[in-house]
């Protein structure tokens, strides 16, 4: 039987020798918790995070409304970086509640992906 970590590994594996971050089109990458959230723009090529924010901080909701404040805190801090098209990576979970919200939020903000 195969668990729930392992599942979401092999997945994370097999979409992350599809895609990869450059300095012009940085991979987003998603972690969540069961508490937080986190994102991260990657430049692979480099190996550096160009910018990052997570859900630390920002005030109360339930946590799909939280991921949509930090998918608009990404896209803001990611224009100002001079960021505006991304690959998004959502890192081995369902493009599904938390993530989608995130992702949405981040393309209203203006990000393309």
């Amino acid at each position: 039987m195969i668990s729930k970590i392992q599942r979401r590994n092999k997945i994370k594996t097999r979409i992350r020798g599809k895609i990869s971050g450059t300095a012009a089109r940085p991979r987003m990458t998603v972690f969540r918790s069961n508490k937080q959230i986190y994102v991260q723009l990657i430049d692979d090529l480099a190996g550096v995070t160009l910018v990052a924010t997570s859900s630390k901080g920002i005030g109360e909701g339930t946590k799909s409304e939280i991921a949509a404040k930090v998918g608009e805190a990404i896209a803001k801090k990611a224009l100002e970086a001079g960021i505006t098209e991304v690959v998004f990576d959502r890192n081995g979970y369902l493009f599904h509640g938390r993530v989608k919200s995130l992702a949405d939020a981040a393309r209203n903000g203006g990000l393309k992906f």
